[in-house]
């Protein structure tokens, strides 16, 4: 048994299903749960949305935060979860100096599917009216998304726990395995 909590960090590209699996873990698991987007959309709300530029912006300010809401729940040796659009040459370095401040077991859930899904998904949410439109995702050409969609291909370097899941059909994904390992990977840091 370890005295060190569980970082569970669900990543994956744009349109993997990050989001609706982390939240459907953190029900399962009744563990707190932090998202890019909730965070970022607060900030929308708040401050407004113009364009790319400052959709970006933005979200330089976000990871300052889902970094700072970590730290404040690792230091008081809380598991939870994060989800997030990691890529590994920013999110790496990051991730070992939080492991050097305060302890955690890594467990990444990397979502996944082919491209072609993965930009279909991008621009339906958009036209569908579920996206926020602070995202202004409708100003992303296809070469922009190809390049985004290529940061996001791989889980992060911090050893741990790797699970990858296929999003391909998210309708047929069984999750029992996953809530099988991560149960256990839960007692073992309780």
């Amino acid at each position: 048994m370890s005295n060190c909590p569980l970082l569970v960090i669900v990543l994956g590209s744009p349109g993997s299903g990050k989001t609706t699996l982390a939240r459907r873990i953190a029900q399962e698991f009744r563990l707190p749960l932090v998202t890019k987007d909730d965070i970022k959309e607060s900030l929308f709300d708040s401050l407004g949305w113009h364009d790319r530029e400052w959709s970006k912006k933005l979200g330089r300010a976000v990871f300052a935060l889902l970094y700072y809401f970590m730290e404040a729940q690792l230091a008081a040796g809380r598991s939870l979860i994060v989800e997030c659009n990691f890529d590994n040459e920013n999110a790496t370095p990051r991730f070992r100096a939080l492991q050097d401040q305060h302890k955690f077991e890594p467990f990444q859930i990397f979502c996944h599917a082919p491209d072609e899904i993965l930009t279909r998904r991008f621009r339906s949410r958009w036209t569908s009216g579920t996206r926020h439109p602070g995202h202004v995702d409708d100003q992303i050409d296809s070469d922009q998304l190809s390049a985004i969609l290529k940061r996001y291909q791989e889980p992060l370097n911090l050893g741990g726990t790797i699970i990858k899941i296929d999003t391909t059909d998210l309708d047929h994904i069984d999750y029992s395995p996953l809530f099988r390992e991560l149960a256990l990977a839960l007692d073992h840091v309780a």
